[in-house]
């Protein structure tokens, strides 16, 4: 299938385009989180995928939990190009795709997936694994104490991925033999799961699309 997917959930962005045969990816390690900065890397991988937008299937995102400002840039690009050339918009849980990801990298029958909610605070998804299929066992959010309290019934076969995985180590040393740092994930860990949603019928619409924040933004008091 023909793809464009979209990650930016954190603090760095990219775009990945499959063409049917490869995928074709662009990355930025510091964005400013505008679209004006993730617009030129969608064009870039469609060029260099040699595709144009019209000839998708389909336009894939990671729908979250992250970064507010992140998550509605990601969320508006792809809806843009979804809602304009008329395509289906598959949102991909950005912990379910983190674990997923994270098994090219690590054989383990339990997967945790862990996203920095505040300091000291994570969303975070448990995953067993079997034969390849994913089931979520819990998800939700906790203090660093609580997630390690909760894992230590899965510590048998335990892998952690996480983006913050140097400052989780450090906040709770006994949770470091575990931990994965995710950085080999990327808008290209999103293609497999869009293509079966496609094949499936099970996408969305850019209409009927939104982040998954998980908790209530608050803006920050005026100064003075």
């Amino acid at each position: 299938m023909k793809i464009l997917a979209i990650e930016c959930t954190h603090g760095f962005a990219s775009v990945a385009v499959s063409n049917g045969e490869r995928v074709f990816e662009r990355r930025l390690a510091e964005w400013q989180k505008t679209a004006e900065s993730l617009v030129p890397l969608v064009m870039q991988a469609m060029a260099e995928a040699g595709l144009a937008v019209a000839e998708l299937d389909g336009v894939a995102v990671s729908s979250g939990p992250g970064s507010f400002t992140a998550l509605r840039i990601g969320l508006s690009v792809a809806k843009g190009v979804a809602f304009g050339a008329g395509l289906p918009l598959a949102p991909v849980s950005t912990l379910l795709a983190m674990a997923e990801a994270a098994t090219e990298h690590v054989a383990s029958r339990f997967v945790v997936s862990v996203i920095q909610s505040r300091p000291g605070e994570y969303f975070y998804s448990i995953f067993s694994v079997e034969d390849g299929a994913f089931t979520e066992i819990e998800s939700s959010r906790c203090l660093v104490s609580g997630l390690t309290a909760r894992l230590a019934a899965f510590a048998d076969s335990l892998a952690m991925v996480s983006r913050s995985a140097d400052t989780l180590a450090s906040e709770a040393p006994s949770l470091a033999p575990y931990l994965i740092d995710a950085s080999f994930f990327s808008a290209a860990s999103l293609i497999g799961h869009a293509e079966k949603a496609f094949a499936e019928g099970v996408a969305g619409t850019a209409a009927g699309t939104a982040p998954d924040y998980r908790q209530t933004f608050t803006p920050a008091p005026p100064r003075g």
